[in-house]
């Protein structure tokens, strides 16, 4: 007997010890004639059910003459079986003297065999053998109908084939009652089906979704303003996007042909229409560089024209004007650009240079300035770190008082000077923030309430501790040790921080 599981050409096929035995060394079957020349005829089942094996199927045994019928079955294989389940099922069945077996079941007794020559015990073993062999397939399938990844088809086919070996086998055991939970299984089956089915619908659904997610990313990238579109990593997108929907059509599950279409008609367009609008953009692009040449042309030679005037003031202005007109105007062909630029640039630089050389003598003429700056920085500077907050505020007021009375420092030194007194006034306002963190009443009850929680931690985990140690667990009394010590630790911190800020 072979049994029809799911894969059963592959790996899953599993051929049980019964299909060996009787493979190897079937016993002879007696027809009925046979049976009644041997005795006085035994009880026998009524009608044999749809679906039985027909008399004139059985073997007959051969004759005493024979060899083959002297010999006993080759010995096989001992098979494991649970000795309770074994007996109970032997209960099922008896021998008669002549070797024929018969099960008992709720229509009547059945013959299931003929094994001669052997003794009852050794006859009905390998009948309940069978049985149980056939229970395990029973067993297996329900195992693997709740885990396996089976196909509705290979559940119709697998219990097909249960309730056709199930219906009249060869075999002693509570036959009824496997027969049930074959029936069962119908039920449970059904259910499976139904999963599956959702499972596949499901999976239609999610395929759908992750195409439609394809094509709203192609629509976003194709509705994206022209102006605000990176044409090469958008072109490198959609075309990620081609290769996800083709990967989505030859590995992920398949949907219905309507919507494919309609979804691929979604695609191709959002795709049409990016191509088409690159190609405007990029030759209104060419357009607008050709302006743009022409109006930096014009900018130059009126940054060339003022680059001589010792007008500071009001040439500065025209210069940042000219510039606000340069960026305004766009880019031109990068080469035209660059050549444009640097002829822009040296108009300006010549203007700034000759300020420059003006303004640095200017410029000697605040050295005194500077160095009243720099004893108000030494002053400054003296009271950090800050020890009396009140006392560095007022400090610090007058300091700023008298920098401002002092007048301006050269050029080159403002920023030095000014980042060097930025840098006091920072301190003292960290300063007056840390005091009032410290003196924060919330700051100190999160502080107060950690450190409570934090205690009955340790609390617990060191009665988890004692029961461990009382246990023998080494190893969880060395983890519960180990997170003990890391508690403590935080509640150390915890309190450290609150007694520093109420100090």
């Amino acid at each position: 007997m072979s049994e029809s599981i799911p894969g059963s050409n592959g790996p899953d096929h599993v051929e049980g010890p019964a299909e060996q035995a009787t493979a190897e060394t079937p016993p002879t079957e007696a027809s009925e004639q046979d049976a009644a020349s041997a005795k006085p005829a035994a009880p026998r089942p009524g009608p044999p059910k749809p679906g039985a094996p027909k008399p004139s199927a059985l073997r007959r045994p051969q004759p005493a003459s024979s060899p083959a019928a002297a010999a006993p079955p080759a010995p096989v294989a001992p098979v494991v079986h649970d000795a309770a389940e074994e007996a109970a099922a032997t209960g099922f069945g008896r021998v008669d003297d002549d070797g024929t077996v018969y099960v008992r079941e709720a229509t009547g007794e059945r013959s299931v065999g003929q094994y001669p020559g052997v003794s009852t015990e050794e006859a009905l073993s390998l009948y309940v053998r069978r049985y149980l062999d056939l229970a395990a397939k029973v067993t297996l399938f329900e195992t693997r109908l709740d885990s396996a990844d089976l196909s509705v088809r290979e559940i119709d086919q697998t219990l097909s084939k249960l309730a056709e070996e199930t219906a009249e086998p060869a075999a002693v055991g509570d036959l009824d009652a496997l027969r049930g939970r074959v029936e069962a299984l119908r039920g449970r089956a059904a259910e499976r089906r139904k999963q599956l089915e959702a499972e596949r619908a499901a999976a239609k659904d999610r395929a759908i979704e992750a195409r439609t997610a394809i094509v709203e990313a192609a629509e976003k990238i194709a509705g994206t303003e022209p102006s605000k579109m990176q044409w090469r990593p958008a072109g490198e997108e959609l075309r990620a996007l081609l290769d996800s929907w083709k990967d989505a059509q030859r590995h992920g599950p398949r949907i219905d042909r309507p919507t494919e279409e309609a979804l691929w008609k979604r695609f191709s367009h959002a795709r049409t229409a990016f191509d088409r609008e690159r190609r405007h953009f990029f030759a209104e692009l060419e357009q607008r560089n050709t302006a743009a040449k022409a109006t930096k042309e014009r900018l130059v030679v009126e940054a060339e024209s003022l680059q001589h005037s010792t007008d500071w003031g009001a040439t500065a202005a025209a210069y940042r004007d000219l510039m606000a007109q340069w960026k305004a105007a766009g880019r031109a062909n990068r080469r035209d650009d660059d050549v444009l630029w640097g002829r822009f640039r040296a108009a300006q630089d010549t203007f700034f240079g000759a300020r420059d050389e003006a303004n640095a003598a200017i410029d000697a003429e605040y050295g005194e300035n500077l160095k009243v700056k720099e004893q108000l920085l030494t002053e400054a500077e003296a009271l950090l770190p800050v020890s009396d907050l009140a006392a560095a505020k007022s400090a610090l007021r007058d300091i700023q008082d008298r920098w401002e009375e002092a007048g301006k420092v050269p050029r080159g030194d403002i920023q030095r000077v000014e980042g060097r007194l930025r840098a006091v006034e920072s301190a003292v306002r960290e300063a007056e923030d840390a005091r009032w963190r410290r003196t924060n009443p919330e700051t100190q009850a999160r502080a107060e309430g950690a450190a409570a929680q934090l205690e009955d931690a340790i609390a617990s985990l060191e009665t988890d501790l004692a029961a461990a140690q009382e246990a023998g667990d080494r190893r969880t009394a060395e983890e519960l040790e180990a997170a003990i010590t890391a508690r403590r630790s935080w509640l150390e911190q915890v309190v450290q921080a609150a007694e520093d800020s109420r100090g």
